[in-house]
């Protein structure tokens, strides 16, 4: 029962006092140096491309990384565990969701917490085109519930080779964690992640003429409307709520067959209730829940260190003997 009663999780820098200033000051402010990506550009099955960053050092193991929302293999997340990956012997792979990493991609559609098929189309890119002998996933926030999606639906097909995985500040339940953009105290972040959306679905209308409304693309100021007319428009789905259910990691996560770490912070504000799969990790052999009082979303900062606690949570996860 691997539900991790007490986390290891300290207190992050005394300035950082609640969960929003835990979860936007390193988003803003934390860089990371010393990462040179190496850019590969790959084809996906129904004609459009990805482009995958590599970071590599010589390893017969790879970590492959899923990023969050609106991020990209820029992002200090991603880049801090490829860094401290790398330099306990790992290579690391961090692949962009369609639209992200700097180039809009050719196709009508973007991407979205159920994109698991563009995590397959890396991996299924890598096992092909490399010899690595181990493969570790890694995911961040949104990255996190394509991860577990991905996991579950393979279930017992997994590829041997892909060992371990973990995932912190991950929507496990996406209804739950699109709800919490509903609320007056997350408007930033609603507004932050709107804003950018919008902007690319703009694109997108103007590549594909008639795809999608753009005049009503303009007066959109809420998450249930962008993602009924735009994000389940074009990627099928009826309406908001029928891509949430459809998409949400949680429908999967009981089939998952590798050793799985979850880490979600209690005050983090952007999930909450069923993202905290409790139930579930009480009796999945698989499956390890931890819940740090603090942290925030994509925090976990510790003073005086480059690195989050949660990307060496990661490493001492991810790093433990098979078997």
């Amino acid at each position: 029962m691997p539900l991790i009663g007490k986390s290891t999780y300290g207190k992050p820098p005394k300035f950082l006092f609640n969960g929003h200033l835990e979860t936007i000051i390193p988003s803003i402010f934390r860089i990371i140096q010393g990462i040179q990506y190496s850019r590969e550009k790959i084809n996906t099955p129904d004609g459009d491309f990805l482009n995958i960053d590599w970071s590599i050092i010589g390893s017969k193991k790879l970590l492959i990384i899923s990023h969050g929302l609106e991020g990209s293999s820029d992002r200090h997340y991603a880049m801090g565990l490829a860094k401290l990956f790398n330099q306990h012997g790992f290579d690391a792979l961090a692949w962009n969701n369609r639209s992200c990493g700097g180039e809009m991609n050719k196709g009508p559609i973007l991407y979205h917490h159920g994109a698991s098929y563009d995590l397959k189309t890396v991996i299924d890119h890598v096992e092909k085109s490399h010899t690595y002998e181990s493969y570790y996933l890694a995911g961040i926030s949104m990255g996190g519930a394509q991860t577990l999606k991905y996991l579950g639906e393979n279930g017992l097909d997994l590829n041997s080779k892909i060992k371990r995985a973990a995932v912190y500040s991950t929507p496990c339940n996406l209804p739950d964690s699109a709800a919490t953009l509903r609320e007056k105290r997350n408007a930033f972040y609603k507004n932050r992640f709107l804003s950018k959306l919008k902007a690319k679905m703009q694109v997108k209308g103007e590549q594909f003429p008639g795809l999608v409304d753009l005049d009503l693309l303009k007066s959109v100021k809420d998450f249930d409307t962008f993602d009924t007319h735009f994000t389940a428009k074009v990627h099928g789905f009826r309406d908001a709520q029928d891509f949430y259910r459809s998409v949400s990691a949680d429908n999967w996560m009981e089939h998952i067959q590798i050793p799985t770490l979850i880490i979600n912070a209690l005050n983090d504000p952007l999930i909450m209730d069923r993202c905290f799969p409790v139930k579930l990790a009480e009796t999945h052999p698989h499956i390890f829940l931890e819940m740090p009082n603090r942290g925030g979303h994509t925090g976990f900062l510790v003073p005086g260190q480059e690195f989050t606690w949660a990307e060496y949570r990661f490493l001492e996860f991810l790093n433990l003997p098979v078997g």
